[in-house]
């Protein structure tokens, strides 16, 4: 594997990018490295997550209603709001490769945040940054 989890800069990560050094090297400890096949279905959509997935090595598509709508690869990430909530996955996405990628699972994350009493308030400042980041672009949408 040409990559693994001490090279990932997580704080290109927006659920990551308020945390201190300290943080992001236990975030990493948490990391879980996995392969999946060509053609595995990482996720589905409609079904409950509970896996954050950082791509390492490998490609796979986005599909929402049957329609491909994305393509990921190494440095791309999904699942995010999995660990937040237990909600129906908004899309699936399917391993286009074989593919090395790092796995947060929700158990994990809440292990983290009962862990480290900083981060879950630093995870609410970069959701409220991602929220005031959409809410600005809809209303640049709108002024138009």
């Amino acid at each position: 594997m040409a990559s693994g989890k001490n090279d990932v800069d997580l704080s290109s990560i927006w659920l990551f990018s308020t945390c201190s050094d300290k943080e992001l090297r236990l975030v990493r400890r948490s990391l879980e490295e996995v392969t999946a096949p060509a053609g595995r279905v990482l996720c589905e959509e409609g079904a409950i997550g509970r896996d954050f997935f950082f791509i390492l090595e490998g490609r796979a598509s986005v599909r929402r209603g049957g329609r491909k709508i994305a393509l990921l690869g190494p440095g791309d990430y999904f699942g995010e709001l999995a660990l937040l909530d237990r909600q129906p996955r908004s899309a699936t996405v399917v391993a286009d490769t074989d593919m090395a990628l790092l796995d947060l699972t929700q158990r994990n994350f809440y292990r983290l945040l009962d862990e480290v009493p900083p981060l879950p308030r630093k995870l609410l400042a970069a959701m409220a940054a991602r929220l005031r980041d959409a809410d600005s672009k809809v209303s640049a949408l709108i002024s138009h």
